[in-house]
This record gives structure tokens, sequence and C-alpha cells, in this order.
């Protein structure tokens, strides 16, 4: 018989292998709580939910179970979200009767959460394990940027800034973590983003020559310019193109179409029957 999907099994394939269980804390465990008891947040910042996005996650947890197991704190007869909501409205949209959980309590969610506070806070703290811990507090304490920010005594746009690091591709996030490039350096890297061939292309560059960050950054500069003068050729190569057209269908009375390939392109010219094609050629011809 052909495996299950998530859908109607135990515990173990409500949890992936790839569960990542540092967010568990001493003496912690996954536990299996049936979906009606586990109730939202009212406190919860987040009020609006993408519609297909929940679907979309729906769909995953069906083949793949609930990578992340929720957090949750127990009120009264029910437990309270702390971190999943999303999970958790994608579960009941799945069909799912039970969903694995972490439950904690008030004070210990508190004494963490300070405590991942003042690890920020550590100057020997490394950008990237600053981003990591902003984003866990994000992620598991449901606390928004702004919140965070507040915390820490720091500017939003830091708090954005920082956790940016994360969207590094693998190979730049690895360089920084191991003091090959600088937070500027990185910086510079993402940049680039829309573009990962020029991001590898700078850290390449900064590794093998020891560029410093105005280099990285003038590299980054001189791409965008390069772009906008593509871009702006392109454009003018299609005006040309355009206003050509035109006055060549004006000239054959007929419809024209240009198409462009890497090498040059074609020329299309519509003709009605026979009769119109002559009547083409030998504008043409002249």
């Amino acid at each position: 018989m052909s495996g299950k999907t998530g859908l109607g099994r135990g515990l173990d394939a409500l949890i992936p292998e790839e569960f990542d269980s540092s967010i568990l804390e001493n003496n912690e465990r996954v536990q299996n709580l049936p979906i009606n008891k586990v109730i939202p947040n009212p406190e919860q910042p987040r009020k609006h939910f993408e519609e297909e996005a929940l679907n979309e996650l729906a769909k995953s947890i069906k083949n793949h179970g609930i990578v992340q197991p929720l957090i949750v704190t127990k009120y009264n007869d029910d437990y309270r979200i702390i971190a999943g909501e999303r999970r958790w409205r994608s579960a009941k949209i799945a069909g799912l009767k039970e969903v694995p959980a972490v439950v904690r309590s008030l004070k210990l969610i508190e004494e963490l959460e300070v405590a991942i506070i003042e690890n920020v806070q550590r100057v020997d703290l490394s950008p990237l394990e600053q981003a990591q811990s902003i984003e866990r507090l994000h992620d598991q304490f449901n606390l928004s940027y702004a919140e965070i920010a507040k915390k820490l005594g720091k500017a939003v746009p830091t708090i954005h800034n920082t956790v940016r690091l994360l969207q590094l591709p693998k190979s730049a996030m690895q360089a920084l973590k191991n003091g090959q490039i600088s937070e500027g350096h990185a910086r510079a890297i993402l940049a680039l983003k829309e573009d990962s061939q020029k991001q590898a292309d700078l850290l390449e560059s900064v590794l093998k020559f020891g560029w410093s960050v105005r280099q990285a950054e003038q590299f980054v500069t001189a791409s965008r310019q390069e772009e906008k003068k593509s871009t702006k050729k392109v454009k003018e190569h299609m005006a040309t193109t355009n206003t050509q057209t035109e006055a060549l269908a004006k000239r054959l009375n007929t419809s024209i179409n240009i198409r462009r390939t890497a090498k040059g392109g074609k020329l299309e010219v519509y003709f009605k029957d026979d009769d119109d094609l002559k009547r083409i050629t030998t504008e043409l011809i002249g």
C-alpha cells in the first residue's frame, strides 16, 4: 500500500524529519493537541491572512505535515497560540484533527523573550547571529519588528536591515558567518538580489581580491548604471522600430510586424489575397 499523506497519520507524520528541534527548551516536548482546543491569540498583531497563501500551505500540510510545531500556552481549557497561527489556520483548511505543538507557560515565554533580547544586545554577537535572534523573536514570540525595535532601543529600519541578512545567498551567508566578508560587504551583495550571477561575481571578487566595502559598493553602482543603459538602449530600439513599422505600414497600406531575435529579427508583411500581395510586391520593388 502506498504511503499516506500528512493527513490522518500520527504525530510523527505531522512533524517531518527536517523539523528544527532548536526551538525546544530544556525538558520540552512536542504534543499532539486537538485542533479545536487551540485558539488564536487576540493580541496577535497580524489581523489579515491571505486566503490564497493559506490554501497553498494547506496543500503542503496535506502532503508533508506541519514543518514547525505551534507554540502555545494553556488558557483555561484551551491552548492559546503564541506562534504559528498561520499554520493552525491552514491545518484547519487541510482537515487535520490534531496539530503538533509545544506548550509553554507564560512565565517561561517571558523569560525566554528576555533572554533572547539580552542575547541580541551582546556586543560580541555577529550580525548574522543578531538577525537570527531577531527573527526568532518575530516568529516564536509573535512580536512585530516595531515591537522588537522598541524593546532593543533601535530604529525600525535598523531591525529590518539586520533581518535582511537572512536573505543572502547561502555562499555569502557562509562567508559572513566565517568572517570572510563584513556586514558592509553583505549589504552590497543584497543590493544585487535581482541578479544572482552578479551577487556571485561580487562575492568572488571580495574573497579573491580582498575588495573593500567601498569597492563592493562601486561595483553595485556600476552594475545599476549598466542596467539602466541597457534598458535605455532597448527602449530606444523599440521606439525606432515602432516609428519605422508605422511608416512602412502607411506606405504599403497594410499591417506590418517586426520581430526581434538575438541575432536580428524578421519583418512580417500581411496581405489579404493574391492581388493584394502583387500590389505590395510592386510597391516594394518600385
